[in-house]
């Protein structure tokens, strides 16, 4: 039981984690102004984004798994992880094509990638508003 206990812990903490990260994004975007550095700061942590999130899904499968339940939350929690790998692969792409000579581009960027972070914040909101309510 103790290893079930580790599991929801480390859980939990990589949420917080993964929170941490998409708030950190989000306030780059907002107040770092030049978008060479905010590109490499977004390259550096994508990889660590990726990393919480499969941790995210490999200590949730851990715990559906050991209590042998697979329920309507854990449904959305799965389909929420992948949204979330997907649409940050989408920003990833779109960022990595930009120039540092095409300032419409740079420009064009933020407000959609803002918007990318918001909709990531909505969807853990909403996954943990509804795995408190089922």
């Amino acid at each position: 039981m103790e290893i079930m206990q580790e599991a929801i812990t480390t859980h939990v903490y990589a949420i917080f984690f993964f929170l941490a990260i998409i708030l950190f994004n989000f306030y780059s975007l907002i107040f770092v102004k030049d978008f060479i550095k905010l590109a490499k700061r977004l390259k550096l942590t994508t990889p660590v984004y990726h990393l919480s999130n499969a941790v995210i899904m490999y200590t949730g499968a851990i715990v559906s798994a050991y209590a042998r339940s697979f329920s309507f939350t854990i449904i959305i929690m799965i389909a929420a992880s992948i949204f979330l790998l997907v649409i940050e692969i989408k920003r990833y792409k779109k960022m990595r094509v930009i120039k540092s000579t095409d300032i419409k581009a740079q420009e064009e960027f933020i407000p959609y990638a803002k918007k990318i972070y918001t909709i990531e914040l909505l969807v853990l909101v909403s996954v943990y508003i509804i795995s408190k309510v089922f």
